[in-house]
């Protein structure tokens, strides 16, 4: 009858009719049936009102394993089965051979180097001198816009601020612990807050909350070069006779293959990323772990290294910039949630943060374990046959 919008169904109905009158509505004014969007085993009351509007039903998408992956950090330290959502044939099975390599060499470590999430403000000035005004204050004044920012939650805490300038507009990068979360909409509210602050006190004009210098799901080298979210590396010596083994190739024609490819071939195509496949692997477990996928694209800003030392090779991964969290958003939807109590890191931490962190460490030893799979499948020419075999 025209008399309730679309989005307004869950204001007069439970939240699973209304996603049933809903798709009933598509699949008439479409003519497409949606059978198999509409069977879905999550418990949706949560999800229509905190992850997603509209709801119609759920798209399932399959969840391998990969594992035991042993991990030594400081807060990830035992063995975990990787789950790992995806529809690429091959690539379960390319990291849980990376992982047996892992395990058998006695386990990656793995170091969290720092750990903030960004928000960065964008100002107008009225001329140059007011934008060095507008970044005096700021950087002459960091306890006050803490005290402003931190007002807004009980978890976040204000750990640093850069100013840049490009003529009139003056951007202000607001990092903050957040805690075990990813913490965009925390920071997002407690630096809307500092922002009125710095209006108040120097006569900026505030033009947008985001500058895009957070920067926030787009490749961009702040991300590279200072970090956001954890910034976390895994490492791990393979000697001659695993490499043998287990890649039937050799440490030298690992560094090789990641030099010309990981390395040069990436500094050639003007590269962001100095990986073979750390989307492939961040991908699959934001996926299943509750993660937003949009993030990957700041995750995939990987270095891959091999070193050759006596005896063997020591291979490690670098993610500069991975926004991820154990608490928030879709990691407390049913199936991610089990996702994640299968790594041990479901909810908040004791103390907070040591589970996001723990978090961090497993997904770099994880995509440690998928780069070393394919630089050995490269090294023995073995990538065609393996995607012939699974990914066809």
């Amino acid at each position: 009858m025209g008399s309730l919008k679309l989005y307004a169904l869950e204001e007069e109905l439970p939240a699973d009719e209304a996603a049933r009158v809903r798709r009933a509505y598509i699949e008439r004014e479409t003519g497409v049936a949606l059978p198999a969007v509409g069977a879905y085993t999550i418990p949706v009351d949560r999800v229509a009102k905190k992850n997603c509007e509209n709801l119609i039903g759920a798209i399932q998408v399959p969840v391998g394993v990969a594992g035991p992956l042993i991990v030594h950090g400081e807060y990830a330290e035992g063995s975990f089965f990787l789950p790992l959502a995806t529809t690429e044939g091959a690539l379960v099975a390319s990291v849980n051979r990376g992982c047996s390599a892992i395990t058998r060499a006695g386990g990656a470590e793995a170091r969290i180097f720092r750990d903030g999430m960004t928000r960065a403000p964008v100002f107008a000035a009225r001329d140059v001198v007011h934008a060095r005004t507008i970044v005096d204050y700021v950087n002459s004044h960091p306890a006050e816009i803490a005290a402003a920012a931190e007002s807004t939650t009980s978890h976040g805490k204000l750990t640093g601020i850069t100013s840049f300038v490009a003529g009139t507009s003056v951007f202000v990068r607001l990092e903050f612990d957040t805690k075990d979360a990813m913490g965009m909409n925390m920071v997002t509210i407690a630096s809307a807050k500092a922002a009125d602050l710095i209006v108040t006190e120097t006569g900026a004009r505030l033009i947008a909350l985001s500058g895009n210098v957070c920067t926030d799901k787009k490749p961009a080298a702040i991300n590279m070069i200072m970090g956001r979210g954890r910034s976390v590396a895994a490492g791990v010596m393979l000697t001659d006779t695993l490499i043998r083994e287990v890649f039937k190739t050799d440490a030298a024609t690992l560094a090789e293959v990641n030099m010309r490819k990981n390395l040069v071939g990436s500094a050639r195509a003007g590269s962001l990323g100095y990986n073979a496949q750390a989307a492939n692997i961040i991908a699959a477990l934001f996926i299943a772990c509750g993660q937003d996928p949009a993030h990957v694209v700041e995750g995939s800003l990987a270095i891959t290294t091999v070193d050759l030392v006596s005896g063997g090779a020591y291979v490690s991964v670098t993610l500069p910039s991975l926004p991820s969290g154990t608490v928030g958003g879709g990691t407390g939807i049913a199936t991610q949630q089990e996702c994640l109590k299968l790594l041990g890191v479901a909810g908040g931490g004791d103390p907070p943060g040591s589970h996001g962190r723990k978090f961090a460490e497993i997904i770099a030893a994880a995509v440690l374990a998928g780069e070393l799979s394919l630089l050995g499948a490269l090294g023995a020419q073995h990538l065609a046959r393996a995607h012939q075999t699974l990914g066809r």
